[in-house]
Parts: structure tokens; sequence; C-alpha cells
């Protein structure tokens, strides 16, 4: 359930909201207690995270690691 927020609040507090609504939260502004907006995450912000996530595992895929350095790294890990 959105936290309703007048407008004058959201006004005069919205680096904190913003923060807020960042980390998940959703707010619904009113004005003079009637729901006028609804401020949520930005679906971007998430697009992009995913875009990232897969660029990285892409890069990690690339490296390649020699047979020899693959048995050093079974053996020592046998102790």
């Amino acid at each position: 359930m959105p936290e309703k927020i007048s407008s004058y609040d959201a006004k005069t507090r919205l680096p904190e909201i913003l923060r807020q609504v960042e980390s998940g939260k959703v707010f619904t502004i009113t004005n003079h207690g009637k729901p006028i907006a609804d401020l949520i995450p930005s679906r971007i912000s998430h697009q992009q995270k995913a875009k990232t996530a897969i660029s990285n595992i892409l890069k990690a895929k690339k490296h390649k690691v020699s047979d020899g350095v693959m048995g050093h790294l079974k053996d020592s890990g046998r102790k």
C-alpha cells in the first residue's frame, strides 16, 4: 500500500523521498487530501541493473583459465 504524502511535504522533502523510492518504497502524492500522482521506482533503473549484471556475466565467461592453472587450483583445494 503506497504511503500518502501531501504535495507540500513532497516538495519540501523531495531528496529524502527519492532515496526511499530508489529503495523500493511507493508514495501517493495528494493535494488537499485527493490522490494526484503515484511516485514509484523507475523501470529504467531495474533494466540498467539487469543489463549491467548480464554484461558482467558475459565478461566473466570470456576469462579463460589454462588446464595447468585449473589443475593447480584443483590440487590446492584438496588439502
